[in-house]
């Protein structure tokens, strides 16, 4: 037995985004953002880049609608500014990406000591530009100090507080 297609089986080709934004709605658009139902921000996506919308957390996708009206009403980044970002972000990580993953303001500063008991035992980091001490040893995560410290596997980060337990950032 076959079954009639219905208008909600046919998939829906996503159409081309729109390349302008009328200056004069900008503020108002931005207002609606805010305060509109993710399934109008998830359609005002397709309309604005078009392709589907990625599965992020609301305030993703409205920081990033945000910035696409502005950029389709005023213009994104001169080529000259994009390539002169990517290399400021070359020089401050290095090409390391590792660092490059981790965020600049997420990260101590430093010279932070990051104090955690364990088993009744006070174990104290000290967070250095590049690296982590602990010990008088220098050590290139804190994931490594933490699986020093209790032998099995462990979320650096989470283990010394620096991120909830769960891992969300």
């Amino acid at each position: 037995m076959t079954r009639r297609q219905t208008a909600a089986d046919a998939i829906e080709p996503v159409a081309l985004p729109i390349t302008s934004f009328p200056r004069d709605q900008v503020l108002g658009r931005l207002a609606w953002i805010q305060t509109a139902p993710i399934a109008e921000l998830k359609n005002e996506w397709r309309r604005l880049y078009g392709k589907e919308a990625p599965p992020f957390s609301r305030s993703y996708i409205t920081s990033r609608l945000a910035y696409r009206i502005q950029e389709l009403a005023y213009g994104g980044l001169k080529p000259e500014t994009r390539a002169r970002l990517e290399a400021l972000g070359e020089q401050l990580d290095g090409g390391n990406v590792v660092l490059r993953r981790i965020r600049a303001d997420s990260r101590p500063l430093p010279g932070t000591r990051l104090i955690r008991e364990y088993d009744g035992v006070q174990h104290v980091v000290t967070v250095r530009a590049d690296d982590f001490e602990y010990e008088g040893r220098p050590y290139r995560s804190l994931s490594a100090i933490a699986r020093h410290i209790t032998g099995t596997r462990w979320n650096g980060w989470t283990f010394f507080g620096l991120r909830p337990t769960g891992g969300a950032a």
